[in-house]
């Protein structure tokens, strides 16, 4: 009879930030295995619960017994199993004795085609097996891989000793209401668990596995599904707030929806004091340190009014709040020391101590790392005429902060405090910005640097890497990029584009490669950096909408400024709507490869040499287009540019129709070839318009 089986593990503490995956993986692996046995039915589901001291399961329509199954059993080819006369062979009577079928004779046995030979088969019927062989068989192949982060050795009651994530006191495993007797970990199956340890008096009995959450919920102050849990979080937090904001990270929420079983949230409080202190300093502390979530008013000004969330319901709260306050007070106090501290010494006065910071045993200090980058900044600002000065000490003061006590505190606000101390220490706005922003892009979607020297420096910073990096051999391999060079280089990709910076990116690689010049280990890869940046750019392209044959007609010809690509590709896009893109696409595609395998006339076309009316009448249409498609290109028009190449199709078509290209007469196919590359220059000034062909 099919019933919902629950399966829950009831454990010691589990790990936070491993709870979500290990409570997906048992339940997903319990499934599974069962699904793979044939105990459950198509239209099966199962729910996942986790909770900081449980694993469970909860599966619909599972059965009690898995069906017979019908087995054709391959025995020996018949070469092998009849000797010369035809009668039975030694090897028959060893195989069927190994397969367990010693009494068959040769007649039970089928003979069938296999192959190119004939082979001897054997149909029987396997018994189905009972859930509980089933399931104790699944529970033992799923809990030595579940994905736990450190595996615990401790010692049963019984002076045995079991490997787990956590010390594992109870195991639930009902089908319907019946109680499927498997054993794990040392522990036998029961229908007995534990609630809330505080809110919650002895065990919880589950009368059956469709109760198992209201029971858990009633009785036992837990709620058992992560999602559930979370979202309660959600809500109470939002509602706390009232009119503030709260900052509630995902993964921040994640972690304390794994800390908790029956979440209530309080407000809490601490002195305006502490406000005079960068209030990232004071988030960071708060939500890494303590779990707590921070307020801010609608402006994004911190407040000094935070919420906790408990895993204690009472009537009266003030014990837990008093604590919770009295707890943040020295993080703060800590964080207002370093930010007091910090400002004692210039960011200018720090710059020395560069020279004692390793950025790589083979590219030598933060120090010459800062000139390097300085220098390479000083070059794009005059590349953009921009300020000069204020890029050079954007990128000289950039990496200064790595030295204040507040990043040795909380590496993540490296930058984010650069620009705190640098306004302190009175520098411009702009050079103040760039220690932040030339962080930016950190991640995919986040903003780009604002400041003109911000972007600059980003430019120069990540440039720098790139290059460095991949120079001493460490490029990114399969799924490996420890120095994040994909993103470094998304990066610089996509302030080019979004930007729409006049630069070349050749130029920039090669000026970043002389940078090194001189050091031992380097290699110029100028080369590999750019094509891996191309790559990139595909995928940054495709990842806004262009088709794939679009995106290769344009950086197919390896674009070195990309301030025009956008453009360039929405006129590829408007010409493949044409009826005369295919046609013509298919064309280009001819004329490259015969100029591919063609030494080409380096003349211009002679006018006296086109012998047949097509191509004559093609060359005169390209000179009559010529003047529009060039000052369409010139004033940056590129779909005017491609559109205005359909004006050829008719007589592209009928030039290959009636025009022997490689004519035996020297003069007369070095001229068509000369018209061929003409034309082939035309089409593709915008794009490879060829790579649009099918």
């Amino acid at each position: 009879m099919n019933q919902t089986l629950l399966v829950e593990l009831l454990t010691e503490e589990l790990p936070p930030k491993a709870l979500a995956r290990l409570g997906d993986a048992f339940a997903a692996g319990i499934f599974n295995g069962l699904k793979a046995r044939d105990f459950v039915e198509p239209d099966s589901a199962f729910t996942a619960y986790a909770t900081p001291r449980r694993l469970a399961v909860l599966i619909t329509s599972v059965r009690a017994n898995s069906p017979d199954k019908s087995i054709r059993e391959k025995v020996l080819p018949v070469a092998v199993a009849l000797d010369k006369e035809g009668n039975p062979a030694a090897p028959l009577a060893k195989k069927l004795a190994a397969l367990g079928f010693p009494d068959l004779e040769l007649s039970d046995l089928e003979r069938a085609q296999d192959g190119k030979a004939e082979s001897f088969f054997y149909t029987y019927t396997a018994p189905g097996s009972t859930l509980h062989s089933g399931l104790e068989a699944v529970l033992e192949e799923i809990v030595g891989k579940l994905p736990i982060p450190k595996v615990m050795s401790y010692q049963r009651p019984d002076g045995s000793t079991v490997q787990f994530v956590r010390p594992a006191h109870k195991l639930i495993a009902l089908h319907g209401g019946e109680v499927v007797p498997v054993a794990i970990l040392g522990l036998s199956a029961g229908r007995s668990t534990l609630g809330h340890r505080f809110l919650s008096q002895g065990e919880l009995a589950i009368a059956n596995a469709e109760s198992y959450e209201t029971t858990l919920e009633v009785q036992g102050k837990v709620i058992p599904s992560v999602s559930a849990r979370k979202e309660k979080i959600r809500a109470a937090l939002l509602e706390k707030a009232g009119h503030d904001k709260v900052l509630m990270p995902e993964a921040l929420l994640d972690e304390v929806t794994a800390l908790v079983e029956w979440p209530v949230v309080y407000p809490c409080q601490f002195e305006e004091s502490f406000l005079s202190v960068p209030q990232e300093c004071l988030i960071l502390t708060m939500q890494t340190n303590q779990k707590y979530f921070a307020l801010t008013d609608a402006n994004g000004r911190l407040r000094s009014r935070f919420l906790i969330v408990s895993n204690l319901e009472t009537a009266d709260p003030q014990h837990i709040i008093g604590g919770n306050e009295r707890v943040v007070r020295p993080r703060l106090s800590d964080a207002k020391f370093f930010f007091e501290q910090d400002k004692k010494k210039k960011l200018a006065d720090r710059l020395p101590g560069l020279a004692n910071v390793v950025y790589h045993n083979k590219l030598g200090t933060q120090a010459q790392r800062t000139e390097r980058v300085k220098t390479l900044a000083g070059k794009i600002a005059m590349e953009l005429h921009a300020d000069v000065a204020l890029a050079e000490r954007g990128a000289l003061l950039a990496k200064t902060d790595l030295l204040t006590d507040m990043v040795g505190e909380f590496p993540e606000l490296q930058g984010i405090m650069g620009t705190y101390y640098a306004r302190h220490d009175g520098e411009h706005d702009e050079v103040a910005l760039a220690a932040s922003e030339h962080y930016q892009p950190r991640f995919a979607g986040d903003a780009l640097p604002s400041t003109q020297t911000g972007t600059v420096v980003a430019l120069a910073d990540k440039l720098e890497t790139l290059v460095g990096i991949w120079g001493i051999g460490l490029q990114p391999t399969g799924d490996k990029d420890p120095f994040a060079l994909r993103r470094h280089a998304l990066g610089v990709l996509r302030m080019l584009v979004e930007k729409r910076l006049p630069l070349s990116l050749n130029g920039m690689l090669r000026d970043a490669a002389q940078l090194f010049a001189g050091n031992a280990n380097f290699k110029d890869s100028t080369a590999e950096v750019f094509n891996f940046m191309l790559d990139r750019l595909r995928g940054l392209l495709r990842e806004r909408g262009y088709a794939q044959n679009e995106i290769e007609a344009v950086v197919a010809q390896n674009p070195d400024r990309l301030d025009n690509i956008i453009e360039r590709l929405d006129a590829v896009h408007a010409f493949a709507a044409l009826s005369e893109a295919e046609s013509l696409a298919a064309a280009n595609k001819r004329i490259t490869n015969i100029l591919k395998k063609t030494e080409v006339a380096t003349g211009a076309v002679q006018k006296n040499l086109l012998k047949e009316a097509a191509e004559a009448s093609l060359y005169a249409a390209m000179t009559e287009l010529k003047p529009r498609v060039d000052a369409a290109f010139a004033k940056g028009d590129f779909t005017g540019t491609l559109k205005a190449l359909a004006h050829l199709r008719n007589d592209v078509d009928a030039f290959f129709n009636d025009v022997m290209v490689m004519a035996e007469d020297e003069q007369l196919r070095n001229n068509r070839l000369a018209l061929l590359s003409e034309l082939h220059g035309m089409m593709n000034r915008v794009a490879d318009i060829s790579k649009l062909a099918a």
